[in-house]
């Protein structure tokens, strides 16, 4: 398994490869500060590795919300400079909870450059299964909002039956915790007029989706120290 400890190996095409962006776009983003420098090896080629690819598929979300080249530029300035790999990711992952619920008809070609990556039959199959594509008579109908998080889930070592146990787990947390905060706060406008109903949610919204978020992520990373710090050592019981 890569880790963000491990060297850069990447050339720069083959990071562009991997990325769907072209060489001269990474060059680019490299003179605007956007991605850090590549690690320069033998004969001074440059290698790069999983923070630059975290970093690209950042900017693509970003890119894909909305936002300008400058204001990519001035998200990524307020970020720390030694975000791991894993990190970007999160960060990524915060930023995709707030597409829209978009389904669009899209050639495979086209399902392949949002997914981020090659799709063989079987992933083709397996996005399906999860809900996140549908067979058109031109194409596929994909759900944008969720297409780089089913992508994503395709590299993850888990049976589709653990994925869509807990997607299920998730569903009815997230609509348990849902439920009880809008109880919690009609109770607390239940006697003010529409308008301040109306400020404090689109004040609360925002908010709220980012308490979940983070203390759900301080929740998980918590729970999988203890697992991976457990008696065993080794994230499991020893096998007997």
């Amino acid at each position: 398994m890569t880790t963000d400890a491990e060297e850069p190996t990447l050339t720069i095409d083959e990071l562009a490869a991997r990325t769907g962006v072209t060489v001269r776009t990474v060059r680019f983003y490299g003179t605007k500060g956007l991605l850090p420098p590549p690690v320069l090896g033998p004969r001074r080629v440059g290698h790069y590795g999983r923070e630059h690819l975290a970093r690209l598929a950042l900017i693509e979300e970003l890119q894909q919300q909305g936002m300008t080249l400058a204001g990519i530029e001035r998200y990524l300035r307020q970020l720390p400079p030694d975000l791991s790999a894993h990190d970007l990711a999160i960060h990524r992952a915060v930023v995709a909870s707030w597409a829209p619920e978009t389904v669009e008809t899209v050639t495979r070609a086209e399902l392949e450059r949002r997914a981020g990556r090659p799709l063989g039959e079987e992933d083709v199959e397996r996005l399906v299964a999860m809900g996140v594509v549908r067979p058109a008579d031109d194409g596929y109908q994909a759900d944008l909002g969720l297409l780089r998080l089913g992508a994503g889930l395709l590299d993850v070592p888990l049976s589709q039956e653990a994925i869509f146990a807990a997607r299920k787990v998730l569903i009815e947390h997230a609509h348990a915790a849902a439920r009880e905060l809008s109880q919690l706060f009609r109770g607390e406008v239940a006697e003010r007029d529409a308008q301040d109903v109306r400020s404090l949610s689109a004040h609360m919204h925002p908010l709220v989706v980012q308490a979940l978020l983070t203390a759900f992520q301080r929740s998980l990373k918590e729970e999988l120290g203890e697992w991976l710090t457990g008696p065993s050592g080794s994230g499991g019981s020893a096998a007997g």
